[in-house]
């Protein structure tokens, strides 16, 4: 296996650092050959970009690449897909709220289970996690339920910011959300090519609120609802 992991940034100066360190270290299951680290900076107003491209020059298997300015997190993945080389994608975000000790246990499912996507969730059983916030929780349910029901796969957490999946199927889906609508997107299509081909594998999560770097605002949940219905249903 060849793994790029793709992690777009936005305005996280205070996480990126810690979490490229954490990835750097990480142990990786034995078949995993190669793996490479590609950043895509969102246009950042902060020190994110100076940060990460200072990891770069240190790192060979670290890369960066910037928006010229703000599209969006679907929009920062596109680029970071198009700059890799592995037979295989992880995408993650800069922040810490996902821990990235629960990588090599995606890896090993995706290759014991010989599917070609698995999604992490932060709400399968198994797993001691902090509090939440219960209204975000809530809507989440609402949304995964919408698309387990629409697409005829019961998920937990469609929304969930670990996707693991491999560039063959890729291949296969034009993504076109820039924003946060990526996750339902990829979801939806990669189950409508074959609905028997992903599997969803428990994480850990440490949530962070809004004055704490959260991205994720109300419009931004309304914007992820049509994208169900659009990819879904039309």
């Amino acid at each position: 296996m060849e793994l790029s992991i793709i992690i777009p940034v936005y305005n996280e100066q205070k996480s990126i650092e810690l979490v490229l360190n954490q990835l750097l270290a990480l142990q990786f299951p034995v078949f995993v050959k190669n793996v490479e680290f590609i950043v895509v900076d969102d246009c950042s107003t902060d020190n994110s970009l100076s940060i990460v491209s200072k990891i770069s020059d240190q790192y060979s298997q670290v890369s960066v690449f910037r928006n010229e300015k703000n599209l969006g997190k679907g929009a920062s993945v596109r680029k970071g897909i198009e700059n890799s080389k592995g037979d295989t994608i992880l995408v993650r975000d800069a922040d810490l709220e996902l821990s990235v000790d629960d990588i090599p246990s995606m890896i090993l499912a995706m290759d014991e289970l010989n599917v070609e996507f698995i999604n992490g969730s932060r709400y399968m059983a198994g797993i001691n996690r902090p509090l939440a916030s219960y209204r975000r929780y809530l809507v989440n349910r609402f949304f995964t339920f919408l698309t387990s029901v629409i697409i005829n796969v019961k998920l937990t957490d469609m929304a969930c910011g670990y996707k693991l999946f491999k560039r063959s199927l890729y291949d296969q889906i034009q993504l076109k959300e820039n924003r946060f609508g990526f996750e339902a997107e990829i979801l939806i299509k990669a189950l409508r090519i074959k609905s028997n081909n992903i599997a969803e594998v428990p994480v850990h999560y440490f949530p962070r609120q809004k004055d704490g770097g959260k991205k994720l605002r109300n419009i931004d949940g309304i914007k992820i609802l049509w994208a169900i219905f659009k990819y879904g249903l039309f």
